[in-house]
């Protein structure tokens, strides 16, 4: 069983334009800006303003998910993702706002509503076999394509994760897999 899913969209192509020309034409004063934490960029873990760590995964709640230039409606739409559960990562935090990072790297604000704690992932690179054990002497249980988006259920020591696509369950590699920190162990 393969699963397929397209992600190019011409919008995205419009909307990092639209944003080149604001941000080159912007005037906007320094005190409207957030502050964009270093350590959030770099991956060194720290707490943000709510408590929980950044930088963190997250998914989007909804199948429409506006991303802005900066964190407030004043801010121009610079992207519109429509891919409910995405996992995306939140790397600085500013009142209800959180700055994101995608799969591909594009940064920008979302409200907080638009966002939910419960991890997904994405399968990234090429297809990719999901297995009954986390080992590839295992046997295969299914393939999915780059871009299918699936639910993360627990990461282990040796670099698998246990992932849910579509009520099919599974171990996936970590590297084959967008959602997860390098190293990082959860239930």
């Amino acid at each position: 069983m393969t699963f397929r899913l397209q992600i190019a969209s011409p919008r995205r192509i419009i909307g990092l334009f639209l944003l080149g020309i604001f941000l080159s034409t912007s005037s906007l004063a320094l005190s409207d800006s957030p502050i964009v934490n270093a350590s959030a960029v770099s991956g060194d873990k720290k707490v943000g303003p709510s408590g929980l760590p950044l930088p963190r995964f997250v998914s989007f709640r909804s199948g429409e998910v506006n991303m802005r230039a900066g964190p407030g409606t004043r801010y121009p739409i610079s992207w519109i993702y429509h891919r409910r559960r995405l996992p995306v990562e939140i790397i600085d935090e500013f009142d209800t706002w959180r700055q994101i990072r995608d799969w591909q790297g594009t940064e920008g604000w979302v409200h907080q509503s638009m966002l939910k704690g419960q991890r997904s992932m994405m399968v990234t690179g090429a297809v990719r076999t999901i297995y009954d054990d986390p080992e590839v002497t295992s046997r295969p249980v299914v393939q999915a394509e780059a871009g299918v988006i699936g639910e993360l259920d627990s990461c282990n020591s040796n670099d698998w994760c246990q992932v849910e696509i579509k009520d099919i369950t599974g171990w996936l590699q970590r590297s084959a897999l967008y959602g997860s920190y390098k190293g990082e162990i959860f239930d």
